[in-house]
């Protein structure tokens, strides 16, 4: 007896394509892939971020930079800091004045013996007394004089020993603060040359991690389209298939026929005689 089979096949070309895409899969995946090329990085410290550091630490500079003017400023403090700001010619200058000074005192000492000469007192107690009296005032001219000059001088050497002082504490302001604004830019543009490095790492991380993937990415675009031609497309045609029949068979469809033939010509036909 005759078998036939009939079965729904997809196009030829969907068939190829599907077993391209079979063999391919096994041999993909089969494959262990390097994970390691594309393993996260973290860009290194910038130069200039190192420099930064080294300024506000290992050489003392931006922090703690004030220590050294505070040491300056200790000497212009207490009773012998205005000595280093005397004028070296003060006393100089002291002299020649108490020289004018006396110059002058001489002259009216003349006169006042001029006047008494004119008088007709010299010698006597009205010039002694003028004299004396005109003596004791220019003593004591002579003297606030000369002490006004000191003050003075030392006055200046205060005067001079303070604004030294100022001047120690502002730079221990000022210079930690400059130091300061070169630590905060070199921070500032080193950490923008380090956020330039790891993006350049991120990218070169990225094209490895797209060229690792690339090929299962393609042969999933081609799972996808075989996958939908499958669905999308009928079958294009049928194929029947029929089995030759196997000897037995044979053998009873002759003796079948040659027992209906016989029996037609004799009119005795009765196929139970076939299994005699």
């Amino acid at each position: 007896m005759a078998i036939t089979e009939t079965r729904n096949l997809p196009a030829p070309f969907i068939q190829k394509l599907g077993e391209h895409y079979g063999a391919e899969l096994p041999a993909l995946t089969s494959q262990e892939m390097n994970v390691g090329q594309w393993a996260p990085t973290v860009a290194g410290q910038d130069p200039l971020q190192t420099q930064a550091a080294t300024l506000a630490g290992t050489q003392g500079k931006g922090i703690g930079a004030f220590e050294q003017y505070l040491t300056a400023a200790q000497p212009y403090q207490g009773p012998d800091a205005y000595k280093q700001f005397m004028s070296p010619y003060q006393q100089q200058v002291i002299d020649a004045t108490m020289t004018s000074f006396d110059k002058q005192a001489a002259m009216q000492r003349r006169g006042i013996s001029d006047q008494a000469k004119q008088a007709g007192a010299f010698g006597g107690a009205r010039h002694g007394i003028a004299q004396s009296e005109y003596d004791a005032a220019s003593d004591m001219n002579r003297a606030l004089m000369e002490s006004q000059l000191l003050q003075q001088g030392y006055g200046q050497g205060i005067a001079g020993a303070q604004t030294a002082f100022q001047q120690q504490m502002g730079q221990a302001q000022a210079v930690p603060g400059m130091y300061q604004q070169d630590i905060s830019t070199l921070g500032r543009v080193g950490a923008t040359d380090q956020a330039q490095a790891q993006a350049e790492a991120d990218a070169t991380r990225e094209t490895a991690r797209l060229k690792a993937y690339e090929p299962y990415e393609r042969l999933g675009y081609l799972g996808t389209g075989v996958t939908g031609l499958l669905g999308g497309y009928p079958g294009q045609y049928q194929s029947t298939v029929m089995p030759n029949p196997t000897p037995l068979q044979s053998a009873l469809g002759i003796g079948a026929t040659g027992a209906g033939i016989y029996g037609a010509v004799t009119g005795n036909y009765n196929p139970a005689n076939l299994l005699r």
